[in-house]
């Protein structure tokens, strides 16, 4: 992986972490995700048109199938997501979800893609996905899970997180695939895509209006921050594709992990300080790993 790949990624990293811990305090459902994608619409209108005017009309049947293919699959991935934070705890959600979701992705892109990874890379993979573990509350994990109560938030967190998992391993892919294949712009590939996210969600907002007013009233500084910084931090991962193998971005997202365990834990008030720096560590250990493989 370059230098330039890797920066891209780590800042991306950063801003992820940022949006998620915006998320997590808004304690949306399928209406924040509705907030966020009709922002996200207003604020990016003027590059993606810029960006979309002489492309997109010039987009045949398997461009637009790839757009739409990233849309749905974002749905699902937000609502999941967002129904995992109101259900358990960032620091279980979060890590599980992001350690998951990468190791997946680099799997189809090893086996599917004919992606090569070194041995100090697959090294690299395994130490992220060992950061994630320990930031996730490591041991600690088992033994909550001996509180009847503990257990099953718990265990509630790694069901959607897993579930989180999986859908960031599937969008992964169809937009790794769109613009390393297709050479598609990773800026139109995510805006674009998300008119087929507000063809989705549009319905959900206005099936009860007086309460999506209300939840926009509490909500709506969360959506933007959302709306500002998801795309950004996603748009920066999606150029890093294009010059590095998915094998190796893929996995070095998690460096989002090392913020989310600084940032996230002054924040949210989460205790388990010293799992989460260890965890950090072998993070930061992977994502070099991974650059040097």
């Amino acid at each position: 992986m370059s230098a330039t790949a890797l920066a891209l990624v780590v800042l991306a990293g950063l801003i992820h972490a940022i949006w998620n811990i915006a998320a997590k305090k808004a304690g949306g459902d399928v209406r924040f995700v509705a907030f966020t994608a009709l922002l996200m619409m207003l604020l990016w209108a003027p590059l993606g048109l810029w960006l979309g005017w002489g492309t997109v009309p010039l987009w045949g049947a398997r461009e637009w199938a790839l757009v739409s293919a990233s849309g749905v699959v974002h749905v699902f991935y937000y609502v999941i997501l967002l129904r995992g934070y109101r259900k358990s705890d960032l620091t279980v959600v979060y890590p599980l979800a992001r350690g998951s979701g990468p190791l997946l992705s680099s799997l189809v892109a090893l086996f599917l893609l004919g992606e090569q990874l070194t041995p100090l890379g697959a090294f690299g993979v395994a130490a992220v996905v060992g950061g994630v573990f320990l930031i996730a509350g490591g041991p600690g994990l088992f033994r909550a899970a001996l509180d009847p109560v503990k257990k099953a938030r718990v265990l509630t967190g790694m069901a959607y997180g897993l579930a989180t998992g999986v859908l960031i391993a599937t969008y992964t892919v169809v937009d790794g695939y769109a613009v390393k294949v297709v050479l598609m712009s990773p800026i139109l590939v995510d805006y674009f895509g998300n008119f087929v996210r507000l063809f989705l969600l549009v319905p959900p907002l206005l099936a009860d209006r007086a309460t999506a007013a209300a939840l926009w009233r509490t909500q709506w500084k969360y959506a933007l921050a959302v709306a500002l910084l998801s795309p950004i931090s996603y748009v920066l991962v999606l150029f890093a594709m294009q010059t590095a193998p998915l094998s190796h971005v893929a996995p070095a997202r998690e460096v989002s992990m090392l913020f989310a365990a600084l940032i996230g834990g002054q924040l949210l008030g989460e205790g388990d300080r010293l799992p989460r720096i260890l965890g950090a560590a072998c993070i930061a250990f992977g994502v070099m790993a991974l650059a040097l493989g």
